[in-house]
């Protein structure tokens, strides 16, 4: 099975969006940050199936524009920084989309939104790793 190809039990992703973001910013007059803004946005416009919006307090990564994180199941975790608010809501829905389809959390390189390929802050390995063993001390 290849990193795209997607099952009927394909387990939910969840797109974290840190709603304490202000992109570096002072604090807005309406107390709305930016980052709350894009997860309004979210939830404004819908999400792909299967795909479960949370907000989350920080991402500590508070300089770098507003900051998501997508996961689930046995795949790799990733956090993408420097998006906007209100611009970024269609690359960041169709990212989310192209990640759940996967399998193991990898997009290719080619199919992934050109934000993704240059703002991503981590990846984070599964829980589980499957193809190194570890090393264990003794």
């Amino acid at each position: 099975m290849t990193g795209s190809d997607r099952t009927e039990t394909t387990p939910t992703t969840e797109l974290l969006v840190c709603v304490k973001c202000r992109k570096g910013q002072a604090l807005p007059a309406d107390d709305r940050r930016p980052g709350q803004h894009l997860f309004d946005g979210l939830s404004e416009r819908g999400l792909p199936g299967g795909v479960t919006l949370r907000a989350v307090e920080c991402l500590q990564n508070c300089d770098a524009g507003c900051t998501v994180a997508l996961r689930g199941g046995n795949r790799w975790t990733y956090v993408y920084g420097g998006l906007d608010e209100t611009a970024d809501l269609d690359t960041l829905l169709d990212g989310t989309a192209r990640y759940h389809a996967t399998a193991d959390g990898l997009i290719p390189w080619r199919e992934r939104p050109e934000h993704f390929k240059r703002n991503c802050v981590a990846r984070i390995p599964p829980a589980v790793l499957s193809s190194i063993p570890p090393k264990v001390s003794e």
